[in-house]
């Protein structure tokens, strides 16, 4: 089953606009973040419309933070990119009739639903900004 890369790459891109002191382009921030700069581009739009970068088009042009990382959570980008759940797995639900199926996906779907709670309560609580001053506390010479 393929990962969902798309809150971990705007992630990525946000602590390096915030740590750049000029514009980056698309090329640039695609290289930074191993994609395509078409990718980047769709991802900078979502981004743009809530206000969190702006861009400038020119020779000297690129995409700027345009809101405090410390305004941002990690639930909000995981609002923005519009997920349904935290999780990939899935329940079955070839068999609806049988009582074994109907028994494991309400175990199981209870444990998912109480650990995906917890986890974007944390997701709450935790800033792009202190991800931001871990990357820089953790990379300091």
């Amino acid at each position: 089953m393929r990962k969902d890369s798309r809150l971990s790459r705007i992630l990525h891109i946000l602590i390096h606009l915030n740590f750049l002191e000029r514009p980056a382009t698309s090329e640039e921030l695609g290289k930074m973040i191993n994609t395509n700069p078409v990718v980047v581009r769709r991802t900078m739009g979502l981004l743009k419309q809530v206000g969190y970068v702006t861009s400038v088009k020119g020779h000297s042009g690129g995409w700027s933070l345009n809101t405090e990382l410390s305004k941002i959570t990690l639930f909000d980008i995981h609002i923005l990119v519009g997920e349904n759940s935290v999780f990939t797995i899935g329940l079955t639900d070839e068999h609806n009739n049988c009582p074994i199926e109907i028994a494991v996906n309400t175990s199981l779907s209870q444990v998912l639903n109480e650990a995906e709670a917890l986890m974007l309560s944390r997701f709450k609580q935790i800033t792009i900004q202190s991800l931001a001053q871990e990357f820089k506390l953790n990379n300091t010479d």
